[in-house]
């Protein structure tokens, strides 16, 4: 099964991810090695490879993998950071981020998703993962300082409790736009200054809270 399974991720790596432009080595060696399909539902499995997003509980998605690995890469970890990411969803964002830095701060703030997340997180032995369930758009402040940041929800604005708990320097990547289409944002923070770059145009399930959407 898991020899079927990194064949697929092989192909998915070759014919999505470095094609469009995913050229992080690190990023592509997470990518071929998280597998994908233990955080779907079963009867999405022979799906979980696939060029476009999933459902997965509670209306929420699995975002296409081109997008996990776009988002991870502008982050450019290099194995060190502490990264706090914002909306566990199915867990595979930050399980894939767990690959590639010290120590991952994972916020959901869906019960039934986040104890799923846990569950996987666990079986997979990726415990370099701490979760909790609460309202991500106010981070986790007792942890922070960030190296990095990922929000995997589309918001009205950054919030401000997450620019405050990035590192100097730090980078920040988050979906900014109305509740149909999105820009994804790289926001860098460097002496002291907050520099805002556009990526690409995305779509991703609200970001809800009390600096996101109500």
């Amino acid at each position: 099964m898991n020899g079927k399974f990194g064949t697929i991720r092989e192909r998915m790596v070759q014919e999505q991810l470095i094609p469009r432009g995913i050229s992080d080595e690190r990023v592509l060696e997470a990518m071929r090695t998280v597998p994908r399909h233990c955080f779907v539902d079963g009867a999405l499995q022979s799906r979980a490879y696939g060029d476009f997003p999933l459902p997965i509980a509670s209306g929420q998605t699995i975002s296409q993998p081109y997008i996990v690995a776009s988002m991870t890469q502008a982050l450019a970890l290099s194995g060190a950071e502490r990264v706090l990411e914002i909306g566990t969803g199915s867990g595979y964002q930050a399980a894939v981020l767990s690959r590639l830095c010290k120590q991952v701060y994972t916020i959901e703030r869906i019960n039934v998703l986040l104890a799923g997340a846990r569950r996987i997180f666990d079986e997979l032995t990726y415990f370099n993962i701490v979760a909790k369930l609460d309202d991500g758009t106010l981070g986790w402040p007792e942890n922070s300082p960030y190296d990095a940041i990922m929000v995997t929800a589309g918001g009205p604005v950054i919030p401000e409790p997450l620019l405050d708990q990035l590192a100097d320097p730090g980078r920040l990547v988050i979906p900014v736009g109305d509740q149909r289409l999105q820009k994804l944002q790289l926001v860098e923070k460097l002496e002291g200054e907050i520099m805002i770059r556009d990526l690409e145009d995305v779509r991703f399930v609200d970001l809800v809270g009390k600096h996101g959407w109500k």
